[in-house]
């Protein structure tokens, strides 16, 4: 972009004098009220007018901690969730507690679960012996992994990609006469920690695969946080080709600060449905190196900002993020929820006097 483009687009950054509307940013702010050169540029991109998030971080997010979290903690922070608005969270996975023990208490937190109404909570599951256990907590709607890559698949799930795609089958079949919904996750839809960039064709057949199978939507995604908007746009090309956009979902982890711009491309290509973890919790225990998800506090910033309805409050939500991460004892990794804290504080300190020039 052209110099004189940026500097529209970003008062401040190239010398130019920003406006006070900086200092008027809130929870509930967005670019597109405060600031009009930058709600002309996002007006021209085609997005959808409402996008759902997935919150992921009660499953996702929490089964890398190596301190077992509390049942009571985990159903804490679902309510908190859905009471920001949330309509789909993934509340556990019925994997075995020998391979992840932070998810052994799957059926007790299921049955002490204060499902709420108009909200979906999905349980992940590895095979039929899995979606069996989880038949005992009634789901309305299971999930089932596989990757785009041979190695990730057999470091995640001990088989190829085309025995997890069988496994996957059967529990379409079992699923299919128990009325339950069924989404697909692909990992490492652009590379992968051992073997490198991934091509879209290999994450395409896999998609397609569980398209045919019946997954009511196939989420992608990058699980090392490697993706760029070159990168992922190539390989949504390639996916959209045999699956279309309205049974897609992305799932972009942050370890390179891609996140939030590659979920653009995503929305610009027609893609409304966006995974995200609350603070940005997460990685990967098969994947060395990957950090956290994109965080739902700064997607639902992002959106508001586009002018892109969630549904999620966002004060609620920030609140949510708060009660975890302090029983988790660490930061949010939330960039949202960072610079809120950081206003609070500035907020609650003695003003600054005003004659006092500021040469930022």
């Amino acid at each position: 972009m052209a110099r004189q483009g940026l500097s529209r687009l970003l008062p401040g950054v190239l010398g130019i004098k920003a406006t006070s509307s900086w200092s008027k940013l809130t929870y509930d702010s967005t670019f597109r009220h405060d600031m009009p050169a930058v709600s002309s540029y996002f007006s021209t991109m085609k997005t959808p007018r409402q996008v759902r998030i997935v919150e992921v971080g009660v499953r996702d997010g929490l089964q890398n901690e190596k301190e077992i979290v509390p049942t009571d903690i985990k159903l804490e922070l679902l309510d908190r969730l859905a009471d920001a608005g949330l309509k789909s969270i993934e509340a556990t996975s019925f994997v075995s507690p020998k391979w992840v023990p932070q998810m052994a208490d799957h059926v007790d937190l299921m049955k002490r679960l204060k499902r709420r109404p108009g909200v979906s909570y999905s349980v992940l599951v590895p095979n039929v012996k899995g979606l069996e256990l989880a038949m005992e907590v009634h789901p309305e709607e299971i999930a089932v992994f596989t990757a785009a890559s041979e190695s990730f698949c057999k470091k995640n799930t001990n088989c190829s990609v085309a025995e997890s795609l069988q496994r996957i089958e059967e529990i379409m079949a079992r699923a299919k006469k128990e009325k339950i919904r069924v989404r697909g996750y692909v990992s490492c839809v652009v590379g992968c920690p051992f073997e490198g960039p991934i091509e879209p064709s290999a994450t395409a057949k896999v998609a397609a695969e569980l398209y045919r199978m019946g997954c009511y939507e196939i989420s992608l995604g990058d699980t090392i946080g490697v993706g760029t908007p070159g990168s992922v746009r190539k390989m949504l090309d390639q996916v959209m080709a045999s699956v279309p956009a309205e049974a897609l979902a992305v799932h972009f982890h942050d370890t390179y600060g891609q996140a939030l711009a590659n979920i653009v491309i995503a929305l610009e290509m027609g893609i409304n449905v966006v995974d995200s973890s609350v603070a940005g919790l997460g990685g990967c225990p098969y994947a060395p190196g990957a950090s956290g998800n994109a965080a739902t506090e700064d997607v639902v910033y992002m959106l508001n900002g586009l002018g892109v309805e969630s549904g999620v409050d966002l004060p609620k939500l920030i609140s949510a993020g708060d009660f975890v991460c302090k029983y988790l004892q660490r930061p949010s990794s939330s960039k949202v929820a960072q610079a809120m804290q950081r206003r609070k504080s500035s907020v609650a300190k003695k003003p600054v006097d005003s004659k006092v020039p500021c040469n930022a």
